[in-house]
């Protein structure tokens, strides 16, 4: 076969197996499918400005995507906030060892943003890429590799908290459920409540690269029919829960009372 040919096949193989999150437009990423429209969905994003976004000059769209750069905090959707029952959908990716998240509701809810190979945070499964930050952990690492685009959905439906990525299910959470009880527990030591409802949608800077797309956002009835598939959280190691600990006793340390 000659050698043109074979470098196109190679090339034709190659653009079918490739991720269609990768090979997707930044056009097409920040639009509606028809599907999407069908369903309700309503676009955050445009993919071109800021507009409807809150932030101190330090976040601004480049190639389609929001991105960070010097110094000023957090990226906050100002038009409505988060519903109490919702699907949201966006697409992420990060540099090596950056961190951030997505907030949702008032009282800690974040979906955690990670390079889980370098950040120190992604020793803990319940602090990695995906997680219910600090409270609940992914049933695996699904992140695609860094510099690669993480798509990413999370849903909320009563006491019901769903994270999704890369297509699969990673987290079904329901925090009435008793054996959730010590989850509820930790998170509520770092004075996060999960009954907390109406926050805007925040993007969290920590002066680390990273890049979003592809924010579409619809209101669930309240009695939507959700994929409960079980799924099982990851378990932690030995260094995990030390540094857990760690943390947490920053939290439970009372404070030195004041010399009169």
């Amino acid at each position: 076969m000659p050698q043109t040919a074979t470098r196109l096949i190679i090339a034709l193989i190659l653009l079918l197996t490739c991720n269609p999150g990768q090979r997707a437009t930044a056009e097409d990423i920040n639009s509606l499918s028809d599907a999407e429209d069908q369903q309700n969905f309503k676009l955050l994003f445009d993919g071109q400005t800021t507009k409807g976004w809150e932030h101190k000059g330090n976040w601004l769209v480049k190639d389609g995507a929001l991105t960070r750069e010097g110094k000023g905090g957090g990226l906050t959707y100002t038009v409505a906030k988060v519903p109490d029952n919702f699907e949201l959908r966006f697409q992420w990716k990060v540099a090596e060892g950056s961190n951030s998240g997505v907030y949702y509701r008032p009282g800690q809810y974040e979906y955690q943003i990670l390079d889980n190979k370098k950040h120190k945070d992604g020793i803990n499964p319940r602090t990695s890429a995906a997680s219910l930050y600090f409270c609940v952990a992914p049933s695996r690492d699904a992140t695609r590799a860094v510099g690669q685009w993480n798509q990413a959905r999370i849903i909320c439906q009563g006491t019901v908290v769903q994270h999704w990525l890369n297509g699969e299910k990673v987290i079904d959470f329901d925090y009435t459920d008793p054996k959730y009880a010590s989850h509820v527990a930790r998170l509520k030591l770092r004075g996060g409540t999960l009954t907390a409802r109406g926050r805007h949608l925040m993007l969290q800077d920590h002066g680390d690269p990273v890049w979003y797309r592809g924010f579409k956002l619809k209101t669930l009835s309240g009695s939507d029919e959700l994929d409960r598939t079980p799924v099982t959280e990851q378990k932690l190691s030995a260094a995990a829960l030390k540094r857990e600990q760690e943390v947490l006793s920053r939290f439970t340390k009372k404070p030195a009372a004041k010399k009169p």
